[in-house]
């Protein structure tokens, strides 16, 4: 295919602009990612034990509801109550209440003792899951959500103009260079290669992934955008179940039977319920149909009468109409919530393919402004290429310790804190600055050592708090079986960071003494 030099040379420059300016940002967002795809185990392997009552049958849930309503009065307004009952989430009955803080929901866990008596318990969910969530969503900014949204959806949105602008100086050389891994003592043809090789084959997932992305971030002015356009400042969202009317809910066993009866193959986790204004309860129903593609990670809802048990099915895939499909299929896509766990596994893998694709293209941006040495000549180095290998080693792995370390002090914050959520954001961000901090004062080549040392040793520590758990040490705890793929996965993970400390640590002696990631012995030697 022929495209004029100077076409692409303007493409070339958009792309490569964009992925400095941008890369360090998606790596967070897509290592972050990757974790996120274990939300569901990483909550129920960091959420501490509770202290409740085993819960009751679900045939006693309304005994347990009014006695529960009759001690806490705020309950009636807002609480679930369970189908199945988990280690984060360990009561038949939960009501939740506003916190401190904006949007913060503190929720309380009811059981039954065995004489009796109402047992209550603050639950202390592990927030930790929630906080990876963040740095996925808000590309590891420490901002105030609305603001790290907005900066978020111009990072997507410059992200799929250079995956296009990369396609296009591809092009030309497409055939020849797409599978190509040529290795050898050339190492930017390496890189090279193996960027554009992870570029090509996963570019559909991500431009996906940006077009979702800039959905997400965005969906809010478009929606205020079409309402003022279309509607007259108010979208009709069409017709709907008419609001329930009844004397009083039905049980929660006549509930879930009739959920099943008209949602075959649909698991039911809980039914939520809140009053309106009427004083009427409103009711929706939260589950899975692994047929489907969800519209949140691990779940999907929608409303149901409380007082009839009839479903309205206009929010679940299968029944939506096709602008619901299609809206659905934005989420399902961009949380590879379909599928099972073949598809999540997957996912995780491209996910950590689409982090290393960002990291090679600033090793390419550095490796290009490289200065050679000729003959004994000493040369060195521009003062933006040491920059940004430093700033790229403390970014990267400062997250991918941060992440580990945070994920580690899970199973011992609960017995001695009680703000966990800031705690576990104080962890990250520590590690994190302190990470990056220590690149620029180590340099590039020995930091990455370093980091990727203390990443292997930060991750090794996931498994064993656990097994200090098992052994009841300091504090710690363990659940038997719960989450345990939490442990599997990150003891998997150790040794593969130590071969690439041991790699990097081959490349700053023996590789290019003139490169920006050789020791700088072994520059003053080659010199």
């Amino acid at each position: 295919m022929k495209i004029g030099s100077d076409v692409i040379k303007v493409y070339k420059d958009v792309h490569i602009w964009i992925g400095i300016v941008c890369g360090l940002m998606l790596f967070v967002a897509f290592y972050a990612g990757a974790v996120t795809m274990f939300e569901k185990p990483l909550e129920r392997w960091a959420t501490p034990p509770s202290a409740l009552a085993e819960a009751p049958p679900l045939e006693d849930a309304e005994k347990l509801l009014e006695a529960t309503v009759a001690a806490y009065p705020q309950a009636a307004r807002h609480y679930s109550i369970l189908v199945t009952t988990t280690p984060d989430q360990p009561a038949r009955v939960i009501w939740a209440e506003r916190g401190k803080r904006p949007r913060e929901l503190i929720e309380y866990g009811a059981s039954v003792t065995s004489d009796g008596s109402l047992q209550v318990e603050k639950l202390r969910k592990a927030p930790v899951a929630q906080l990876v969530d963040r740095m996925h969503q808000f590309v590891g900014l420490p901002l105030p959500d609305d603001v790290a949204r907005v900066i978020m959806g111009a990072v997507a949105l410059a992200y799929a103009v250079a995956l296009l602008s990369g396609l296009i100086v591809l092009l030309p050389t497409l055939v020849r260079d797409v599978f190509a891994l040529r290795v050898g003592k050339n190492i930017k043809r390496m890189w090279l290669d193996a960027h554009n090789a992870l570029g090509i084959v996963s570019l559909p997932f991500h431009l996906v992934i940006a077009l979702t992305s800039v959905v997400f971030a965005f969906h809010t002015p478009f929606y205020a955008t079409q309402a003022k356009a279309l509607y007259g400042g108010q979208i009709d969202w069409g017709e709907h179940e008419p609001p329930p009317t009844g004397d009083k809910p039905l049980p929660a066993t006549e509930l879930l039977a009739r959920a099943r009866a008209q949602l075959p193959g649909f698991e039911v986790f809980r039914f939520a319920f809140q009053q309106n204004r009427d004083g009427q309860l409103e009711a929706s129903l939260v589950g899975l149909d692994v047929r489907r593609g969800a519209r949140g990670r691990t779940w999907m809802q929608t409303h149901l009468d409380p007082y009839t048990g009839v479903v309205d099915t206009h929010d679940l895939p299968g029944h939506m109409d096709g602008w619901g499909e299609t809206v659905n299929a934005f989420f399902a896509l961009h949380f590879g919530s379909y599928g099972g766990n073949p598809v999540r596994w997957l996912y995780v893998l491209m996910g950590l393919a689409g982090a290393l694709l960002f990291y090679t293209g600033n090793l390419l941006w550095v490796e290009s402004r490289r200065r050679k040495a000729r003959g004994r000549d000493a040369v060195e180095q521009t003062r933006s290429a040491r920059a940004l290998a430093d700033l790229t080693v403390g970014v990267a792995l400062g997250c991918v310790a941060g992440i580990s370390a945070t994920i580690a002090a899970a199973k011992w914050l609960p017995a001695r804190v009680d703000d966990l959520a800031a705690w576990h954001e104080g962890i990250y961000y520590a590690v994190f600055f302190a990470s990056v901090a220590w690149s620029f004062l180590r340099g590039a080549p020995r930091a990455a050592c370093e980091l990727l040392w203390a990443c292997a040793a930060l991750t090794l520590l996931i498994p064993a708090s656990s097994l200090a758990g098992a052994w009841g040490l300091g504090g710690a705890w363990n659940h038997a079986g719960a989450g345990i793929a939490v442990d599997i996965t990150a003891l998997a993970a150790v040794p593969v960071l130590a071969l690439i400390a041991r790699r990097t640590r081959r490349r700053m002696r023996h590789g290019h003494a003139d490169s920006v990631w050789a020791q700088p012995a072994a520059t003053a030697a080659g010199a």
